[in-house]
């Protein structure tokens, strides 16, 4: 007996169409041919899946399969004995684990008609120095391109037939018990009309899988999340169709020193007890090279110090952000004796006098008040 197809994907019996999707696509990327070529049991598991995901993902043969079973999908052209027994239409694969972004650009469609090509998605990582200059990087993307032999065209000879499936009427009913639907003929999409003679290196879909390496240019200023179109460099479309288009998706690697916030980037940078206590100046680091920042006399732990038109100019804007430098003071580390001894006379030298240590007296006056309020003093 065929397993549930529900336990097929991993997926409860009231998934979304995005849990079914998400599953799908992590299974399909697990178990594809490709990634398992001597492997006969992923294989299978793949054919499994595609014939699991090819139901469910169909309001109708879900509706019938969710009340009548294998029964109920037999012969409707996906759950059938039989259905997926290959590895699935180029554009099915691609578009459902490349980069299917915009919900089925490319699903099979029937032979003889022409339709528009996948659009594709690729995840760009950059430095921030990259993306704030502006690269042209080359990328290498697995996709469908146009059949050379046929020209796209999918037929060999160009030659259409009638389907002989629906009599060229384009739709068929299935019957199951007193279930009843009428759909688009699975055999020519709902044309009425089939290639007389498919292309052979093509079998009829215009498309063949190829590796394409394209040059991106990457604009100055390119923020995460950031998108780029390529109009025309996704997937080819079926019998002459329309080629898709390639999203570029912008990835921002974390930076040792910096951190970006729109046009602003932060940086933390260190500073003696000494250079907090008696002010100095001190060399930080910037995008376009390093500048002095001034440090004055007295400067607290956490002191943010701003570096006017240091930051980064976005494509949105027309001018640079700023650099935001957050000072910490360090606490000096293995101290001779000499040097804690000194340390121990600065701190004498202090006696009660509070006026040199105005955070920690206004803390201690707070932490008094709150335990006169609890009835803890």
């Amino acid at each position: 007996m065929p397993a549930d197809y529900y336990e097929t994907l991993g997926v409860a019996r009231d998934a979304s169409a995005a849990d079914l999707k998400k599953a799908y696509r992590r299974l399909a990327m697990k178990y594809h041919p490709d990634r398992n070529p001597d492997d006969e049991s992923a294989q299978e598991r793949f054919k499994e899946v595609q014939k699991a995901y090819e139901v469910l993902k169909d309001d109708q043969k879900r509706a019938a399969y969710d009340r009548f079973g294998h029964d109920g999908v037999n012969g409707m052209g996906g759950g059938g004995p039989g259905a997926g027994a290959g590895f699935g239409d180029i554009n099915d694969i691609f578009g459902d684990i490349f980069g299917d972004i915009f919900g089925g650009a490319g699903r099979r469609r029937g032979a003889g008609r022409s339709h528009r090509g996948q659009d594709l998605r690729y995840e760009m990582e950059l430095d921030l120095e990259d993306a704030v200059a502006g690269i042209e990087k080359e990328i290498r993307i697995p996709t469908v391109g146009r059949c050379t032999t046929c020209d796209g065209s999918g037929s060999k000879d160009g030659k259409l037939d009638v389907c002989t499936t629906c009599g060229g009427q384009g739709q068929v009913r299935m019957q199951q018990g007193i279930f009843s639907v009428q759909q688009s003929c699975p055999a020519c999409g709902g044309n009425g009309r089939r290639i007389a003679d498919p292309c052979g290196d093509c079998q009829g879909s215009g498309q063949v899988r190829e590796t394409r390496t394209l040059q991106v240019k990457i604009p100055a200023g390119v923020d995460e999340g950031d998108r780029i179109r390529l109009s025309g460099e996704g997937g080819a479309g079926m019998q002459g169709g329309q080629a898709g288009d390639l999203y570029v998706d912008i990835h921002i690697r974390p930076h040792p020193l910096f951190k970006r916030d729109g046009d602003d980037l932060f940086c933390e940078v260190p500073i003696t007890i000494t250079t907090a206590a008696l002010g100095g100046q001190l060399k930080v680091p910037t995008l376009d090279g390093s500048v002095m920042l001034k440090i004055p006399a007295e400067t607290q732990s956490g002191k943010l110090f701003r570096l006017r038109g240091k930051g980064v100019q976005s494509v949105r804007s027309r001018s640079a952000g700023d650099l935001l430098c957050r000072v910490v003071v360090e606490t000096p580390v293995k101290l001779t004796r000499e040097q804690k001894d000194l340390l121990q006379q600065f701190q004498d030298s202090f006696g009660e006098d509070g006026d040199h240590n105005p955070q920690a007296s206004g803390w201690t006056d707070k932490v008094r008040s709150f335990f006169d309020r609890m009835g803890l003093g």
